[in-house]
């Protein structure tokens, strides 16, 4: 199993007290969907020990602090906002994928219901604007313009994804378009959010977003293999779970895109409206034949480089920058 960064296992202790502080606004109902959701409590709403998380987002927005030579903590209102949208895009994408399980747990619609689900999954985000606009200091402003921007591409995203679904024939650059808006724009936003609440130079805070846009590239390139070849004890979704619900995903439509004669079958398989075990098994290895598996690797490596370069452009203090790169190789070697 890929070892999680200590200064994300760190960030956990940071940031829990203030998420959990800010998650206690809400109403006692849609409180309790939030708190299993997040992994505090079970259905029945007892406190339960959840399993660490990868506080991803968090940790980058801590981070992007230090890179403005700012404490860590003054970055809190930025992390718990970009965690408290992230936990809202996967509360509603659970229910529009028809996603069952989340984090080796039913899922919190199919706990709660879907209107429960949506509700709460509306709750946090409201949330997340509240917390940045009653940050100190002058940035506040700017970070919660910062943040609705993101969330509306990561929103312009998602419906693309959706639109993919009625879709047979999509372009790799369609779905790296795709992607840089679900994924990576929050990513990027998370990068320099805690600069951006410490009043940093703009030249700072873009080349910080600039590499948080590559690197959520390379973490849904990354999310994507798992969902075709990630391990179902590690991932906590079954095998194949994107090939499952024929899925658009970046290695997919890479392989869908080229002119091997295993495209065509893929193509095929892809047109049934139900596909058996034997049929999954067949399209991860057509995906794989016709080179989108070895696509998706190579391009996740291209964008970590890529993003490498941007904090050059940054000229950050050496152990901020170290620390940038070794969640960047977390998120290309992960296996969840």
């Amino acid at each position: 199993m890929t070892a999680v960064p200590v200064s994300m296992t760190d960030v956990r202790e940071l940031v829990d007290g203030a998420l959990r502080a800010a998650v206690g606004r809400l109403d006692p109902r849609t409180y309790r969907v939030a708190a299993y959701h997040l992994g505090w409590a079970d259905k029945e709403g007892h406190p339960r020990k959840a399993p660490a998380g990868k506080a991803l987002r968090p940790a980058l927005a801590l981070l992007s602090a230090r890179a403005a030579v700012a404490p860590p903590e003054s970055a809190l209102p930025g992390a718990v906002a970009v965690e408290l949208t992230h936990a809202f895009s996967l509360l509603h994408d659970d229910i529009m994928d028809g996603d069952r399980m989340r984090r080796h747990r039913p899922a919190a619609w199919t706990v709660f219901g879907e209107a429960s689900a949506i509700l709460a999954g509306d709750a946090l985000l409201a949330l997340a604007g509240e917390v940045l606009l009653e940050a100190p200091g002058q940035g506040s402003a700017r970070a919660a313009r910062a943040l609705s921007a993101a969330t509306r591409r990561l929103i312009a995203g998602q419906a693309l994804d959706m639109d993919f679904e009625t879709h047979r024939r999509i372009g790799l650059d369609e779905c790296l378009t795709m992607a840089s808006d679900k994924t990576a724009a929050l990513l990027a936003c998370s990068c320099s959010i805690g600069a951006v609440l410490d009043g940093a130079p703009e030249p700072l805070c873009d080349a910080l977003e600039e590499f948080g846009a590559d690197l959520g590239i390379a973490f849904q390139l990354a999310d994507d293999l798992l969902g075709i070849w990630g391990d179902p004890e590690s991932t906590g979704k079954p095998a194949l779970s994107d090939l499952r619900s024929r899925k658009m995903s970046l290695p997919v439509v890479a392989a869908l895109n080229t002119d091997a004669p295993e495209a065509a079958r893929l193509a095929e398989l892809y047109a049934r409206p139900g596909l058996s075990e034997d049929d999954l098994a067949e399209a991860a290895a057509l995906v794989e034949a016709a080179g989108g598996r070895a696509w998706a690797e190579m391009e996740a490596e291209s964008r970590i480089q890529r993003a490498a370069e941007h904090l050059v452009t940054a000229r950050l203090p050496e152990p901020v920058r170290a620390d940038f790169l070794h969640i960047a190789d977390f998120v290309t070697g992960r296996d969840h």
